[in-house]
């Protein structure tokens, strides 16, 4: 937060100040509340990215003063890609309506037309939105904490296999997302090597980096409808494929580690 209020000191004036909460490509989630803070110290309005975040860590868009939150359906939502969803303060919705800027779909006054008619601006996804109301059911069954608290302890129980390897991890600690992990690659190898020997021989599917990292490291998903058991058994056969690879990686440790620390609830 210095940081930003530092780097906003030298380029007032500034409208609005864009941060992203949880970026996937590197494993890292940011402290939104005093980020925010020193957004708006300077006056401006604050919109987050919350693709990845929404429903698996907590996010307080009022209490943190975000005036826009945007998310997708296809992360912690548990639906397929293909709608968005938008929250807007009064201030944002004011300085939109002010803006001379052409616009069309993305018209916040014509959706709000819309939806006060119970209506949508345009032809809607209808199969989407349907299956995102049994997602968020299961989402509100489950409880909005609850699912940031498995989330969580997913995350730790990822690490804590992946430590078990005796593997590194590519974020710092106190920036570790929980809704995927990254890990550097062992020396000498190639993580498409990885992800394409578990898709192929085992129907696992592991991302691998992206742009400079892309093969320098792997990223694990666990979010959305995933549970222990998948992060274990994803674990174990990561540890089998890279010891084929030729790593120094001892077998059957890192998935009964993953799986004692969820048990547990313990920090890693």
């Amino acid at each position: 937060a210095p940081d930003l209020a530092r780097k906003l000191a030298e380029i007032e004036p500034v409208s609005l100040v864009f941060l992203v909460h949880s970026e996937t490509s590197t494993g890292v989630v940011c402290d939104l509340q005093p980020l925010a803070a020193a957004a708006r110290e300077t006056g401006a309005l604050v919109v987050v990215d919350a693709v990845s975040s929404l429903g698996a860590v907590p996010l307080k868009q009022d209490d943190w003063g975000l005036d826009v939150v945007v998310a997708g359906s296809q992360k912690a939502l548990m639906t397929p890609p293909g709608l968005a969803t938008v929250a807007v303060s009064e201030a944002a919705r004011q300085l939109a309506a002010r803006s001379t800027l052409p616009r069309y779909y993305f018209d916040w006054e014509r959706t709000r037309t819309a939806q006060a008619k119970l209506d949508s601006a345009f032809t809607p996804a209808v199969s989407l939105v349907v299956a995102l109301d049994v997602a968020l059911g299961l989402l509100l069954d489950e409880g909005l904490d609850a699912a940031c608290d498995r989330h969580a302890r997913l995350g730790r129980a990822c690490r804590a296999g992946v430590k078990a390897m005796g593997l590194e991890l590519f974020s710092p600690e106190e920036e570790r997302s929980a809704v995927v992990t990254a890990v550097y690659m062992p020396d000498g190898l190639e993580s498409n090597e990885l992800t394409r020997t578990l898709r192929d021989r085992h129907g696992i599917t592991i991302a691998a980096g992206q742009g400079e990292l892309k093969e320098r490291i792997f990223r694990i998903g666990h979010i959305g409808w995933v549970d222990e058991f998948d992060i274990a058994t994803a674990l174990s056969a990561i540890e089998l494929v890279l010891g084929e690879l030729g790593a120094p990686i001892e077998r059957g440790l890192a998935g009964t580690r993953a799986l004692d620390v969820y048990a547990e609830g313990t920090r890693v």
